[in-house]
């Protein structure tokens, strides 16, 4: 075992967690672990824009930014927080262009803007021009420049450290213990503070957006350690994946002027959202186009998909604004997007809940309380500026203003701290019984089998609607997987870049994960963003305008059986938006 001393550690290297890096590794000495490549982080996935309200293109102000982020998350949204990222867009936009990012241009030479849904000006009143954009490779663009500036800044990274615990002593944050890929060693690194970046868990589903590397790790790690997730019930299905393999086509395609259509070759969105159509939130064009499949209006011979048309739109536009999405149209269809529409279905996409943080990024340790010197950043956090439904374009936005926050407040804190905490007795003693076990044990249970059993019933059963019966099937489910877990076996028994290995230890937070998802979800009996109860249609401001707060107890263990999940409720915070009817 090696150990290793910084002052600030920071989990995870996509946006938010270099975005970090650059404020922390100005003012103190500081390390990134990452489990990938840096730019190999699933922000690089992250296609249409990044929202702020510049006003480049036609009239708009961070107040509406604001309202459109606090409506758009049905109420939920903590409005100090929204306020917060919506003033700083326009710095943090201007930051990345001062770093070198490419967004496209105005015939003025400006950053362009183009519309994005639920995005408004005028408090609703018509979709406005908010997301900066580099075609449809803006997240790609802001990792690439990132990275670029971290390597210019001298940042230290630890490249393929797969970090599987948080070291808390007598309640502060005291660093990490992390496995390295390429020899198998336990390492433990010392910190005065530590940031988790490490995105989020969409890999509990089947048909996602996420990179197969997005298992939830740091919202598991911190979950075991018996610290809260925050409304883990409410998860985003993007409304536009390539049918049946869940990859994202970008909303900037409907920013540009592409249509939704039926099997009839209806605009169906003029239905749902009579005023901004297609580029409504993402959470209520899924419902859209799921009423129209099951009203038997869905495309194909199955009948379970629409259509994204883009053939009306000129095609140097496509190949100016969105050349790679088109790509992906051919490639994995065979399909010519100039002539012919675009097989689409709603596809797992984002988690609004995580690690509950404040406006300065602090882990809390309850509804009030921080952990001293422990942050979170990104999709792993919950601070909550997405609410119950985040908008197209503002985690990007959100990374770059709070990973920005967290790198500073760390920072700050790792200079006034005068002493390192000391570390528990035995530091690596959990993380190395764990890999022990899975790689030398006897166990016969195959990962790759309860990973898809996983997936398939969170498919059927916690997806874009649920009832009371589903969720207490997805329980049921879950509750036999993970009695199942605890007699994996893998068949590499090696240490160097044990791929099968981590796989194993990955399935354990997953498994965690989608028991606190549909825990949360059964206790709430309301429809609210992108949680939809088709028992309990409406929403309940009266008794579920608040947070989830889901604490776990028991044993350390992964996917422990007789871990148990307790419910808390925290107050959303509000300032000058009540709560009204979401239409658009």
């Amino acid at each position: 075992m090696q150990i290793h001393k910084y002052d600030t550690v920071i989990v995870g290297a996509g946006g938010a967690g270099m975005r970090a890096a650059l404020e922390s590794g100005k003012r103190c000495r500081t390390a990134v672990l990452t489990k990938l490549y840096p730019t190999r982080s699933h922000t690089g996935a992250a296609q249409g824009g990044m929202c702020a309200a510049l006003a480049n293109v036609e009239e708009d102000n961070w107040e509406w930014h604001t309202f459109d982020t606090i409506k758009g998350g049905d109420y939920l949204v903590d409005q100090d927080a929204a306020e917060v990222m919506c003033k700083e867009a326009i710095d943090a936009v201007l930051d990345l262009e001062k770093m070198g990012l490419p967004f496209n241009r105005t015939p003025e030479g400006r950053i362009d803007q183009r519309r994005f849904g639920g995005h408004t000006r005028d408090h609703g009143k018509a979709p406005v021009r908010r997301s900066c954009y580099a075609a449809d490779r803006t997240g790609h663009m802001i990792l690439q420049t990132l990275y670029q500036q971290c390597v210019k800044h001298e940042i230290e990274f630890y490249n393929e450290f797969y970090v599987l615990d948080l070291l808390i002593s007598e309640g502060i944050a005291a660093g990490v213990v992390a496995y390295e890929l390429a020899t198998g060693e336990v390492h433990v690194f010392r910190a005065k503070s530590v940031v988790f970046a490490t995105g989020g868990f969409g890999k509990v589903f089947k048909v996602t957006s996420n990179a197969h590397t997005l298992t939830g790790d740091g919202m598991g790690i911190i979950f075991r350690r018996g610290l809260p997730l925050e409304d883990m019930e409410f998860y985003q299905f993007h409304p536009t994946g390539i049918w049946k393999m869940g990859i994202l086509l970008t909303e900037g395609a409907r920013g540009e002027g592409g249509i939704l259509r039926n099997r009839d070759g209806e605009r169906f969105m003029e239905r749902y959202a009579p005023t901004i159509k297609d580029l409504a939130p993402r959470d209520m064009v899924a419902r859209a186009i799921y009423t129209e499949i099951r009203a038997g209006r869905g495309c194909g011979t199955d009948g379970d998909h629409v259509y994204l048309d883009l053939t009306h739109l000129p095609p140097e536009q496509l190949d100016a604004k969105l050349p790679d999405i088109t790509e992906f149209a051919r490639t994995y269809l065979g399909i010519e997007p100039y002539t012919d529409p675009i097989p689409i279905q709603p596809t797992a996409h984002y988690a609004m809940g995580g690690v509950p943080t404040n406006i300065n990024a602090e882990v809390l340790r309850n509804n009030t309380d921080i952990v001293p010197g422990l942050y979170a950043a990104g999709e792993v956090a919950c601070v909550s500026v997405h609410g119950a439904n985040r908008l197209g374009t503002n985690s990007l936005l959100d990374i770059n203003v709070f990973g920005r926050r967290a790198g500073i407040a760390a920072a700050q804190h790792a200079v006034e701290v005068p002493a390192h905490a000391e570390l528990p007795d035995n530091p690596a003693d959990f993380v190395e019984g764990l890999l022990t076990r899975l790689r030398d044990g006897a166990g016969s249970q195959n990962v790759a089998a309860i990973r898809r059993e996983l997936q398939e019933t969170m498919d059927v059963n916690a997806s874009v609607y649920r009832t009371e019966a589903t969720l207490k099937q997805a329980v049921g489910d879950i509750a036999g997987l993970k009695a199942r877990y605890q007699h994996v076996g893998v068949i590499d028994r090696g240490r160097r870049y044990n791929t099968e290995l981590l796989e194993a230890v990955e399935l354990g937070f997953l498994l965690d994960l989608a028991e606190c998802l549909v825990t949360s979800a059964l206790a709430r009996n309301e429809s609210r963003g992108g949680h939809s109860r088709e028992d309990y249609p409406n929403r309940d401001d009266v008794n579920f305008l608040r947070h989830t707060m889901a604490y776990r107890s028991g044993p350390l263990a992964a996917a422990a059986p007789d871990a148990e999940i307790r419910l808390d409720y925290k107050p959303v915070a509000m300032t000058r938006y009540q709560p009204m009817e979401r239409k658009y």
